[in-house]
C-alpha cells in the first residue's frame, strides 16, 4: 500500500503577496474607519476634509490596486518560470 506523494501546490505566503494583500486591504480600512475623517477641518480649496480626503482615497486605491496587479504579475511569471526550469 504504498501511495505516491501528492505534488499539488498549496496556497504559499511570500513577502510580496503580503505587499499585495497590504495594497488592497488598506484603502477598505482607510475607509471603515469613519472616525479618522469625521471632520470638517482642514478645508482644501473650500472643500471639507470629510470629502477631499474620500477623493483622495479614490486616487490612492486606484494607484495601489494597480501596484497589487503588477505585483501579482510579476509573482506569477516568476513562479511559472521557476516551475518550467524545476521540470526541465
Amino acid at each position: 500500500m504504498s501511495q505516491a506523494p501528492e505534488t499539488r501546490e498549496g496556497p504559499v505566503v511570500t513577502p510580496v503577496r503580503v505587499v499585495i494583500a497590504l495594497c488592497l486591504v488598506a484603502p477598505f480600512v482607510a475607509m471603515l474607519w469613519v472616525g479618522s475623517y469625521a471632520k470638517t477641518d482642514p478645508v482644501f480649496i473650500g472643500i471639507p476634509f470629510f470629502y477631499w480626503y474620500q477623493m483622495l482615497w479614490v486616487l490612492l486605491s486606484t494607484a495601489l490596486t494597480m501596484i497589487a496587479y503588477k505585483l501579482w504579475q510579476r509573482d506569477q511569471r516568476a513562479r511559472s518560470a521557476a516551475k518550467g526550469g524545476a521540470s526541465q
